[in-house]
This record gives structure tokens, C-alpha cells and sequence, in this order.
């Protein structure tokens, strides 16, 4: 199973989650300190990092910046902070999940259980477009533009992907969730319209005109590079 760091400096909740996760076999780290969390994260290997907000020393914002420089580590958030602004800051600085307190224990251990499953599911494949202009190896979780390694978080990395996959099959913003984040989901359709955004702004020449990430009025999105 994979490797958890819960950063979240109320006690109480740390225990539950951290109970509900090794239950399901995960191993699981705590801190209630952002910047004891940057160092822990720094020093072992983490498949998921599920962190709070509001923390005693730094702000959890910080906190995902910081892990963003040099990882592209998923990370769920967890705060009491519930605006659709709010949430788009998160999914903006590198968060890959927003869940709002209060929450459930059981549905966090569910989306971190089909987290898993998705990453188990995928197959190694390599895929150059428009002669290298642009390369995704997902065995590596790479994406080159012009030969230069671009960061990206999971979320992004999995929704160019699964165009790239798809190329010629418009795919709907449900479809792309169902894809990335599960069918359990019950986040706004928003999240991937923020995604594809970011997504555009690291592999587009133009992102007013894009070439590889094509909006298909009222549908969704397309791939229109050539593999």
C-alpha cells in the first residue's frame, strides 16, 4: 500500500484519519507543524499528502508551495475554508483535492482508497506529439515541452493524459472527473475548467488560441496535438 503524511494540528483529527488509514494498510505519518511537515516530506517518500489549512506556524498554502517545488506528490486539503474562490486558490497552488470540515473519515478513506486503485490501473506508455515539441512518459510522470521538463501536479498530469489517450474523442468535464478523480466525486465542474487553465498555460504557445487542448463548445475538451 502507499505511504501517508497527514499534516493537521488538531490531535483529535489526525488519530481518526490515521486510524481509518492504517486500518485499510496504509502507512501513515503525523505532524501538526507545516514546517516539520516540509521536513519530513523532504526526508522520506510520500505517495499522498493530506494537509490542513490552518496550521499553528506557517499556512498550509505555504506548506503545498513549498512541496510543489521539487514534487508533484497528490495532496488533499482539508479546511474549513469553503468558497468556490477558496477552492480554486487550493486547486491553483497545487492542491489536487479540496475537502471542506466537517468530513467524513469514512469518505476521505474512500477517495484516498480510489486514489490508489487509479494509480494501480495505469499502464506505462510514452507518447511524443508534433515531433517532440511536447513528450508525456507516464512511467516517469513526465511532460517536456521542447525538450525541457515541465512541473505539474497529478491532477493535470492525469487530465492531459487522458486527452492525449482519448485524441479525437471529446471528453466532458463529468467524464474527465469520472476519469480523474472517480465517480464518487462530488466536487463542481469548475475543478477541471481550472485545471485545464493551468494546463495550458505550461504546454500552449498561445493559450487565447491553443493548439493541443481544444474547447468543444457545451461538450468538454479534446486532444488536437499530432501523436
Amino acid at each position: 500500500m502507499g505511504n501517508i503524511l497527514i499534516i493537521e494540528d488538531e490531535q483529535k483529527v489526525s488519530e481518526v484519519l490515521k486510524a481509518y488509514l492504517e486500518k485499510e494498510g496504509y502507512r501513515v505519518t503525523c505532524t501538526s507543524s507545516g514546517l516539520k511537515g516540509v521536513e519530513i516530506f523532504r526526508t522520506h517518500e510520500f505517495n499522498l499528502v493530506i494537509l490542513d489549512l490552518m496550521l499553528p506556524d506557517i499556512s498550509g498554502e505555504e506548506v503545498c508551495k513549498l512541496i510543489r517545488q521539487s514534487s508533484q506528490v497528490h495532496i488533499f486539503m482539508l479546511t474549513a475554508k469553503g468558497t468556490l474562490d477558496d477552492r480554486i486558490d487550493g486547486l491553483n497552488i497545487g492542491a489536487d483535492e479540496y475537502l471542506i470540515k466537517p468530513f467524513s473519515p469514512r469518505e476521505l478513506t474512500a477517495r484516498v482508497n480510489a486514489l490508489f486503485r487509479r494509480l494501480s490501473l495505469k499502464s506505462t506508455t510514452t507518447y511524443i506529439i508534433d515531433k517532440g515539441r511536447l513528450s508525456i512518459d507516464y512511467d516517469e510522470r513526465v511532460v517536456k515541452v521542447n525538450g525541457q521538463v515541465i512541473s505539474f501536479t497529478p491532477n493535470e498530469f492525469e487530465i492531459l493524459y487522458s486527452l492525449i489517450v482519448n485524441k479525437g474523442k471529446v471528453l466532458s468535464r463529468e467524464q474527465l472527473i469520472g476519469k480523474i478523480f472517480g465517480a464518487d466525486f462530488d466536487g463542481y465542474d469548475r475543478t477541471i475548467d481550472v485545471h485545464i487553465k493551468n494546463i495550458r498555460k505550461k504546454i500552449e504557445e498561445d493559450t487565447k488560441n491553443p493548439k493541443y487542448i481544444i474547447t468543444v463548445m457545451k461538450v468538454g475538451y479534446k486532444f488536437g496535438g499530432d501523436i
